[in-house]
């Protein structure tokens, strides 16, 4: 029998995740995170992520915000910019204690 504390806390994760599933779930933010992530340590600012788009920089702002609200990217100053870097090790951490707790439910069926 899968323990009941068990699925509780695999459903509160879950449901943690939610905000995060969405934010990701988008081919748009995907794609800006990809566009981050090359731009490496010195990240890359809302102009430059225009010109690899089809969006206008409203949108493009717009979807950057969602990022940041989820923590998976931070904004840095530099002069009159901003420049977009990526911050994901909150999100893994909260991902992978998801994981985990799929991987336990996983194990107490096949131990059935």
């Amino acid at each position: 029998m899968i323990p009941k504390e068990e699925l509780h806390k695999t459903r509160e994760i879950l449901h943690s995740c939610l905000p995060l599933f969405i934010a990701l779930g988008d081919e748009i933010r995907q794609k800006l995170i990809i566009d981050i992530a090359e731009a490496g340590k010195d990240g890359i600012n809302v102009t430059d992520l225009t010109e690899k788009s089809h969006l206008s920089r409203p949108a493009i702002s717009h979807h950057l915000k969602v990022l940041k609200d989820m923590g998976l990217i931070t904004p840095q100053k530099i002069g009159t910019q901003i420049f977009y870097k990526l911050a994901l090790n909150k999100n893994i951490e909260t991902l992978e204690e998801f994981i985990d707790s799929i991987k336990k439910i996983i194990d107490s069926i096949q131990a059935m």
